[in-house]
């Protein structure tokens, strides 16, 4: 069974045993006791989501190599994911990802062009006067809400770039689609 194929990226295998393997190692990492049991729906569930963070990080790792990335001068991960509610906003896939050296030098230059505009950062404000200091009038706080802004804006881009990659590069084996695919028997999403 570990010989067969999970998925393809661009043609590469990312075998039955690279899952396997990715699923021991998260077993043994100290929170098994709140994985789902292995072979129930839940536990397949589990396997669907690290194929999607394997390929996810294969997609990341190829796009590193072809844009000739330096992953040793990249961010730390607490730069490009200071928070729950990034990792949250940004989505359990793609925050994988950051984990790497790789991941965020690929986020930096897929990124490297977001921009947010002083009418954006102006609106927000207006919004959320007391967001980052209470009372506080535009100027004294135009950096940091400009920096919040930049912030999320760069996370949906690399969102969008990845998710995006991935559609174009992913081929998933039966068994193994994406968790939330309404065709797959394990969906519980229901409306």
């Amino acid at each position: 069974m570990s010989d067969g194929v999970a998925a393809t990226v661009a043609g590469e295998a990312v075998t039955v045993g690279d899952v396997d393997a990715r699923e021991r190692t998260i077993r043994v990492g100290g929170a098994e006791h709140a994985l789902p049991r292995p072979g129930t729906s839940e536990g397949r569930q589990l396997r669907r989501w690290l194929t999607q963070v394997l390929v996810a990080e294969r997609v990341v790792a190829q796009e590193a190599a072809v844009r000739h990335l330096d992953t040793a001068s990249a961010p730390a991960e607490a730069d490009v994911l200071p928070d729950t509610v990034a990792r949250l906003e940004i989505g359990s896939v793609a925050a994988a990802t950051l984990s790497a050296p790789a991941g965020r030098a690929v986020f930096t230059d897929v990124t490297a062009d977001v921009r947010v505009s002083d009418d954006e950062v102006a609106g927000y404000h207006l919004r959320n006067p007391d967001r980052f200091v209470r009372g506080a009038d535009l100027d004294q706080v135009r950096p940091v809400v400009a920096a919040h802004l930049l912030a999320a804006a760069r996370r949906r881009e690399y969102r969008r770039w990845l998710d995006a990659r991935c559609a174009e590069l992913v081929v998933l084996a039966p068994g193994y689609e994406h968790p939330g695919d309404p065709r797959q028997p394990d969906n519980t999403h229901r409306h």
